[in-house]
């Protein structure tokens, strides 16, 4: 049974794009609360074990699919929905999007799910979504959340950025009591705070592996929630989104919790695996390591200082190892503590 705790009008059926760990995650939210989901997978093997089994053995094995999600990788049919959540990766966004737009009307909601900012553009995902579908109602859902721990109803709680009324729908769409979704207008803050915290995830993953202790990694913490907030202003956020769940919430989960990629790999980093061996084609996808280049150039433009996130780029180009990353940081001049 359906256990809407929102008074807001539902989207029935929903697609989902991108039928990854993430994108089956939110297909059971969805399906948990009586939504009709269409689940697009692009992998031929996904499809077939979803099909056969009910479980996408690959990106989420172990979790059984609801009755209420049906698997297709046709892309028109996942289109026909009343909202459409978009769970690819994002340096894979502009090809998603440019291959939906045909089946897309005017004014449907499209939810990125994805965290990131495009390496080839340095655009948020919201912006390259207004550039591709200029007419659909963009809207963001993230938030500190792991895919198995929403797959298997561990309590999560993220936030939905949009147009307010449609914020809420979503809200009243996908919202139970081990999964809430909270409201935001804030598309810009929303969008920027999920990209930004992979970057610093990986800085803090450095310094774990470094061996810098817990105290370390407090400050890290701090001083690189300073940064992202300090951008997200320049580029037309509010500062208080990023004291929510989609700013310091999920800096906080990324940054200390080996089940993150980006805290693992920069972890690895730190105790002197190459960076070749971490990005050989088949280990996992790391997306702070390619949203941290974008993530400081857009500060270079906007004239603001980031000096961690711009170390991290250091030692992700092999300009600086880790340890030498960790001395330039140490020798910055002492002053003032400001946001």
């Amino acid at each position: 049974m359906s256990e809407n705790l929102y008074s807001s009008k539902t989207y029935d059926h929903l697609g989902v794009i991108g039928a990854g760990a993430w994108g089956t995650a939110l297909a059971c939210v969805a399906a948990k609360v009586g939504r009709s989901v269409a689940l697009w997978a692009m992998e031929p093997d996904v499809l077939d074990s979803i099909t056969r089994t009910r479980a996408n053995a690959r990106f989420l094995p172990g979790v059984a699919l609801h009755e209420n999600v049906e698997a297709t990788n046709d892309l028109a049919a996942a289109a026909k929905a009343d909202a459409i959540l978009i769970a690819t990766p994002a340096q894979h966004l502009r090809d998603t999007l440019t291959r939906l737009s045909p089946h897309v009307s005017d004014d449907l909601p499209l939810v990125l799910c994805a965290k990131g900012i495009e390496r080839s553009s340095g655009l948020l995902l919201t912006e390259v979504l207004a550039e591709i579908l200029p007419r659909v109602q963009v809207a963001v859902l993230s938030g500190p959340s792991f895919a198995r721990d929403v797959a298997n109803e561990l309590p999560t709680a993220v936030t939905i950025a949009a147009r307010i009324d449609i914020a809420k729908r979503l809200q009243a769409t996908l919202g139970h009591r081990q999964f809430r979704p909270y409201v935001s207008d804030d598309v810009v803050a929303v969008a920027l705070g999920g990209a930004a915290k992979n970057v610093y995830a990986i800085g803090c993953g450095i310094a774990d592996g470094l061996g810098l202790g817990e105290s370390a990694r407090a400050a890290l913490l701090a001083r690189s929630f300073a940064e992202m907030t300090r951008l997200g202003e320049a580029v037309g956020g509010r500062a208080e989104t990023f004291m929510g769940l989609s700013g310091l919430g999920d800096l906080v989960l990324s940054a200390t919790s080996l089940s993150s990629r980006n805290f693992a790999f920069g972890q690895r980093l730190g105790q002197g695996q190459s960076l070749q061996m971490l990005r050989a084609p088949g280990m996992p996808l790391v997306e702070g390591a390619e949203t941290a280049r974008p993530l400081v150039e857009r500060a270079q433009r906007h004239g603001v200082e980031m000096p961690i996130a711009t170390t991290i780029v250091d030692v992700l180009d092999s300009v600086l190892t880790p340890a030498a990353a960790l001395d330039q940081l140490m020798n910055r001049p002492l002053g003032l503590e400001r946001k």
